[in-house]
């Protein structure tokens, strides 16, 4: 899996979750894990999550956001364990950058207190697999309750590079036990 930081600031609206969109904007072919910051406010018609539709919306002024794009095997349940993965990740990687927080993750989301730290989302096209997954960098602009990084002194672009490499990491390891694993019945 590759990855990549987005330089330039970026809103998310929902949009970025289409199959190809890292292609597209970044020109990175095959699986990969880019990330940004930016805005975020997605549209009614741009949600996922079904339970979000009759929600508060999902909007925040400065987040750290996540796209996730897999091509190997792209179904929907396996897109949902690396989701709640990458969200162990975060959590770990938070913990370590800020070891005085309480750091809790249930499901997918994280939070410190009562307040949200992230959202995410995974979903699949006909090709892929895709997952969005931010964090809070600051606070503002959310329609709940919300933690940010700014209050755990965390530096937002250090905690994406330290996820984007552990996510990595992770990956290349896994395809490493996949790959030295033999068939039961097989002989010397």
């Amino acid at each position: 899996m590759k990855v990549h930081w987005i330089e330039a600031p970026t809103a998310y609206d929902g949009s970025q979750l289409r199959a190809h969109w890292i292609l597209q904007h970044c020109g990175i072919v095959g699986d990969a894990l880019v990330a940004f910051r930016g805005p975020c406010r997605v549209a009614m018609d741009e949600i996922a999550d079904l339970a979000d539709i009759d929600g508060p919306g999902i909007a925040a002024f400065d987040m750290i956001h996540f796209v996730w794009e897999s091509f190997a095997e792209p179904g929907l349940l396996l897109a949902v364990h690396r989701q709640r993965l990458l969200s162990a990740q975060a959590a770990e990687v938070l913990r370590a950058m800020a070891p005085t927080a309480i750091v809790q993750r249930r499901g997918d989301d994280l939070w410190v207190g009562p307040g949200k730290l992230s959202i995410s989302i995974a979903t699949v096209t006909p090709v892929s697999s895709l997952i969005h997954f931010a964090v809070n960098a600051s606070q503002g602009g959310a329609p709940v309750t919300i933690a940010a990084l700014s209050e755990l002194a965390v530096d937002g672009y250090q905690f994406a590079v330290n996820l984007l490499a552990r996510a990595a990491e992770e990956q290349a390891s896994i395809g490493d036990a996949r790959a030295k694993v033999r068939p039961k019945g097989e002989w010397r």
